[in-house]
């Protein structure tokens, strides 16, 4: 069954220092995940937090780390929901998690992978659903812009992936650039593993050098469509997802409003 389509994203939120009992609680939900056979999962770790623990922040004096971190499952309904009453209920002793929408606009495989049998389609966006109509009305100031046709555009790649000689996320943040697009941010994770199943990670004793990447772009519908025939000849294997947003713009500086 193709993953493209209307799939739900969930969200584990974890601290690095988690056991469920004796390894960290992020890399077995990662490694349930793909016993399970579900489509990836990236974990991405954070710099400083909150939570029942109080503050959680990176420390280089101590030898168990209580950063945040937050394990990315995107799969269908079902099998989302069968994993986390399953094999997750098992693993997770605290936290939290979330569910939400997740647009699946690409899904491929790496190139060595035999050719679909029919070509695939081309690269858009997904139906506009509203669960923005929850939202309040927000009220404009001088310094701040509302925009509720917005777009979060979510690339997931590998560290090691290249696009004309060049990082792929970096290739995506400059064409982003280049197209006059608000702007793109790169997160990058600490384990992971995608279409080709293979699981990837990041430790003192061994470094992956194909990490998971996410590149995070937030638009207006209309500019995210310029983007989408250049994301569909650069991303060989990888996923993207998109979702409906209100847009919040800050603009404190009167000569930045040009």
């Amino acid at each position: 069954m193709s993953l493209e389509g209307e799939r739900v994203l969930l969200r584990v939120y974890l601290r690095y220092a988690d056991r469920a009992p004796f390894a960290p609680t992020h890399e077995r939900i990662v490694r349930a995940a793909r016993r399970a056979g579900l489509a990836g999962a990236t974990v991405l770790q954070g710099v400083l937090g909150t939570g029942s623990h109080g503050v959680l922040k990176p420390s280089a004096w101590s030898l168990v780390e209580h950063a945040p971190v937050i394990v990315e499952i995107v799969d269908v309904g079902d099998r989302i929901l069968g994993f986390v009453g399953g094999a997750m209920d098992e693993l997770m002793e605290g936290g939290m998690a979330t569910l939400e929408r997740a647009h699946v606009m690409m899904y491929r495989h790496r190139p060595s992978d035999p050719p679909p049998t029919s070509p695939p389609p081309a690269l858009g966006l997904g139906a506009l659903l509203k669960p923005l109509s929850t939202l309040p009305a927000l009220q404009t100031r001088d310094h701040m812009k509302v925009n509720e046709n917005g777009v979060l555009l979510r690339v997931f790649v590998g560290d090691s992936d290249r696009f004309e000689g060049k990082p792929l996320y970096e290739a995506v943040v400059q064409k982003v650039r280049e197209l006059g697009l608000a702007g793109a941010t790169v997160l990058r994770g600490v384990e992971g593993f995608g279409a080709n199943s293979v699981v990837h990670r990041a430790t003192m004793l061994e470094y992956s050098t194909d990490l998971p990447i996410v590149v995070e772009i937030v638009d207006t519908e209309e500019k995210v469509k310029l983007l989408l025939p250049h994301l569909e000849a650069m991303v060989g294997e990888g996923m993207i997802t998109m979702e409906y947003v209100v847009v919040l713009m800050y603009r404190h500086d009167a000569g930045a409003s040009a």
